[in-house]
């Protein structure tokens, strides 16, 4: 995931396109907000006519203040860019600064300086809020072989955390039948036993049925 600077523009074309996207959001949020005051402002019967003119006259300038301050923005940032040769939050950082007390400038130094500090705290909650975003929604590294939670989990302990399913004991009927340890498997188990024959039992007497010698086959030739 790439971060808001590297995401951006090149420097050159940067500055037309925060122009453009400075004064469209001023005009869009201008002009909201002027309709529902003008609308709340105007008399009944009134209050869609008035909310419309309220647009008209306001939503322009909104947008252009907008967009000159998006221009002084991207100028500042290249320039910081060019001197600095890399891109880091601390031109954004101070390309803010720098706008907010270049558009005071005309009400003295005291205000320009107030306003460039306004202006770089924006900008750095701005940043900070940027990067907090992209290591939250950063994929997580895998866990290394050597972890001994992993090791204890595939070693039959279980991930910790996690409940794990419990094998149920067996019935004490099953057990009763398989071990024959009750005492109805020691009356009757030991005779079944003895009355089933064993597979090697009747491959012997087989064997030895074909090995001993038949009676011989009688003849009824006429003597």
């Amino acid at each position: 995931m790439g971060t808001p600077e590297t995401s951006r523009e090149p420097c050159p074309d940067r500055i037309l396109d925060d122009v453009g996207g400075a004064f469209g959001m001023g005009a869009v949020g201008g002009s909201v907000f002027h309709f529902l005051k003008g609308t709340y402002n105007s008399p009944n019967g009134e209050r869609l006519v008035g909310g419309a003119q309220a647009v008209r006259m306001n939503a322009p300038r909104v947008g252009g203040s907008f967009a000159v301050w998006g221009g002084l923005f991207s100028t500042f940032d290249c320039t910081m860019v060019f001197l600095r040769q890399k891109e880091d939050p601390w031109n954004s950082i101070i390309a803010g600064a720098a706008t907010g007390g270049f558009l005071s400038m005309r009400q003295g130094p005291g205000a320009a300086g107030r306003s460039a500090l306004v202006g770089g705290m924006l900008l750095a909650l701005i940043e900070g809020a940027g990067l907090m975003l992209n290591r939250v929604l950063a994929t997580p590294p895998p866990l290394p072989a050597d972890d001994p939670s992993l090791a204890a989990a595939m070693a039959g302990g279980g991930i910790p955390g996690i409940p794990q399913a419990s094998v149920a004991p067996p019935l004490p009927e099953a057990a009763s039948s398989s071990g024959g340890g009750g005492w109805l498997g020691g009356l009757f188990g030991k005779k079944e036993e003895e009355k089933k024959p064993s597979p090697s039992a009747g491959k012997s007497e087989i064997l030895e049925s074909f090995d001993t010698p038949s009676a011989p086959i009688p003849s009824f030739e006429y003597k």
